[in-house]
């Protein structure tokens, strides 16, 4: 499962954190964990902002699915509670989000997964221009006319 989430939290773009703790559901006893490589956590598009969004549609087959487009961390799976700390990055869209961990096999296959279940994450992304980004284009449009 997904811990330490709280109901709703308001997140800006490059700018915000949220720590994500996950682990194996204890509930579940004799769980073959086995097969378990890698874990990878994800921010997903929460039903109300899929709504009119076909890029961002739910499909039963996960090959299709555009649910879980942000990738959070991948990591080696532990059978102990693991957390990370995540800056939302600052290409994150303006959308209500949950979170989902997915459990991958060696060949990359999900096995297993869990989500923050009605829980959710408001995040705002950021708009305008940035200092560094008006000193980056700068600097590249100097190589390319110096490469010319």
């Amino acid at each position: 499962g997904i811990y330490n989430i709280p109901a709703t939290v308001d997140l800006t773009a490059g700018v915000n954190q949220i720590t994500v703790t996950w682990g194996l559901n204890q509930s579940l006893e004799n769980t073959d964990t086995s097969s378990y490589n890698t874990v990878k956590v994800k921010l997903c598009y929460h039903p109300e902002s899929q709504k009119d969004r076909p890029w961002r549609k739910t499909e039963d087959h996960l090959n299709r699915d555009k649910t879980c487009q942000h990738a959070i961390t991948s990591k080696p799976y532990s059978s102990s509670n693991n957390s990370i700390t995540y800056t939302v990055l600052r290409d994150v869209p303006t959308a209500d989000y949950f979170i989902r961990a997915y459990v991958d096999d060696a060949t990359e296959t999900a096995v297993a997964y869990g989500q923050s279940i009605g829980d959710t994450c408001s995040i705002t992304a950021i708009t305008g221009r940035h200092v560094s980004l008006d000193i980056a284009s700068a600097v590249f449009s100097a190589f390319s006319l110096v490469s010319l």
